[in-house]
C-alpha cells in the first residue's frame, strides 16, 4: 500500500516530441543564426548592397543625440539589411546591441523585452521594459506589428534563384572538363598510349583524352581525314546562365532600392548620380525617418536624422547651372531697369506654369 501510494504521489516526467515545441525552438534558432534564409546572403550582390546601406547610415548627419554614433549607425543598417529589424538597449554608457529578444505586446506594441547582450566570455539575459529599447523594425505587416522583415524574406524566390545560379555556376567551373578535349591520334602501343595519358593528367584546360582510330584503319579509311577534336567544355549560352544570372541580380538591387544601372559596366556618371540619389531618398530617408521617430520617443530629445545630404544627393551640376542662370539674369535685369522683386515675381510665376 505504500508503494502504491508514493507512486502515486511521483510526479509524472513529460519528455516533449521531436516535432513539438523544442523543435520549434530548435529550428527558430538555426533560422536566426544562417539566416532568413541562408542562402543569397552569400551572395556578393546582397553583401553589395548591405555595404550601400552601411556607407549611407554612417555617413548620415545626426542630430539631437550622441548614442547614434557613426559605428552604431553602421551596426543598425546592417542588422535591418539582413534581418529587417535592429534592436539596442539604452544605457548610460550607450547603445548595447542584442543578439536575440523576446517581446511580450500589448495592443501589438512592445512592452517588455528579454534581451541576450553579447559578451566575450559569453552573452547574458536580462529584461528591459520598451522604454529602454530602441527597437527598428522596416517591412513590419498587420499580422505581426513587432517584427521586421528584411528585403530578402520579402523576395525570398529571387534570392533562392539567384543562389541556385551561383552554386551552378560554381559547381560548373569547379567540376567540369573546361578546355578538356577528345583528341584523335593514331593507335601506338598500350605502354605509350598510358604514358600519353598520365602525361595530361590532371592538367585541367590541356586535358587530351587520347582516341584510337583502329576501326577507321580496320575499314579501309585514311584515319587522319574527316578527323577533328571534339570540346568537352559544357555550352553555358544554352541554359540562358548568363540572362537569368543577371535577371536575379537585378531584381535583388530592386529590393534594396539600388538601381541595377549602378553596377552596369556601360554606367557614366549622370547615371550613378540618380542611382545614389533613388537609393538615398526612396530607401534609405524613410528608414532614417523611422529611426528618428524610435529614438526621439526613447531618448526624450528630438532627433534628427539626414542621409541626403552627406551622400551629396543632389544634382551639383544643375544646381550650379541654376545658379549660375539666376545671377545672369538678375545682373542682365538691373541693366535694364528692371527691380529684382519683378524677375524673382517673374521666376516664381515660371517655376509655378512648370
Amino acid at each position: 500500500m505504500l508503494g502504491w501510494l508514493i507512486n502515486k504521489l511521483r510526479p509524472i516526467e513529460e519528455r516533449s516530441s521531436g516535432s513539438g515545441y523544442t523543435a520549434q525552438v530548435m529550428a527558430a534558432r538555426d533560422s536566426f543564426i544562417s539566416g532568413r534564409r541562408g542562402v543569397a546572403e552569400l551572395t556578393a550582390t546582397v553583401q553589395s548592397c548591405v555595404s550601400l546601406w552601411e556607407g549611407g547610415f554612417a555617413m548620415a548627419d545626426v542630430s539631437g543625440t550622441d548614442l547614434l554614433t557613426r559605428q552604431t549607425m553602421a551596426m543598425i543598417a546592417r542588422s535591418v539589411a539582413l534581418g529587417g529589424e535592429s534592436v539596442f538597449l539604452v544605457t548610460d554608457l550607450g547603445l548595447v546591441p542584442a543578439t536575440d529578444w523576446d517581446v511580450t505586446t500589448r495592443d501589438g506594441r512592445p512592452k517588455a523585452y528579454r534581451l541576450s547582450i553579447p559578451e566575450a566570455g559569453g552573452g547574458r539575459t536580462m529584461t528591459a521594459l520598451a522604454a529602454e529599447v530602441l527597437h527598428l523594425r522596416i517591412g513590419a505587416d498587420a499580422l505581426s506589428p513587432w517584427i521586421g522583415t528584411a528585403p530578402l524574406r520579402r523576395s525570398s524566390l529571387t534570392g533562392a534563384m539567384l543562389h541556385a545560379v551561383e552554386s551552378a555556376l560554381a559547381e560548373t567551373f569547379e567540376n567540369a572538363p573546361l578546355g578538356s578535349l577528345i583528341v584523335p591520334l593514331p593507335d601506338s602501343g598500350a605502354e605509350d598510349m598510358a604514358n600519353m595519358r598520365a602525361a595530361f593528367r590532371g592538367r585541367r584546360g590541356s586535358t587530351l583524352v587520347v582516341e584510337g582510330v583502329a576501326q577507321a584503319t580496320a575499314a579501309g579509311m585514311n584515319p587522319q581525314i574527316g578527323q577533328k577534336p571534339d570540346q568537352l567544355s559544357p555550352d553555358l549560352s544554352k541554359s540562358m546562365t548568363g540572362e537569368t544570372l543577371a535577371a536575379a541580380r537585378e531584381g535583388i538591387l530592386m529590393a534594396y532600392g539600388v538601381l541595377p544601372s549602378l553596377v552596369n559596366r556601360a554606367a557614366t556618371g549622370p547615371a550613378v548620380r540618380e542611382a545614389q540619389r533613388q537609393l538615398a531618398i526612396w530607401t534609405l530617408q524613410p528608414i532614417a525617418a523611422l529611426l528618428a521617430d524610435e529614438a526621439t520617443a526613447k531618448l526624450g530629445a528630438t532627433v534628427e536624422i539626414d542621409t541626403i545630404r552627406p551622400l551629396q544627393a543632389f544634382d551639383a551640376g544643375g544646381r550650379a547651372r541654376a545658379l549660375s542662370a539666376i545671377v545672369k539674369t538678375l545682373a542682365e535685369a538691373k541693366e535694364s531697369g528692371i527691380s529684382p522683386e519683378a524677375v524673382s515675381g517673374a521666376m516664381r510665376m515660371v517655376d509655378w506654369k512648370e
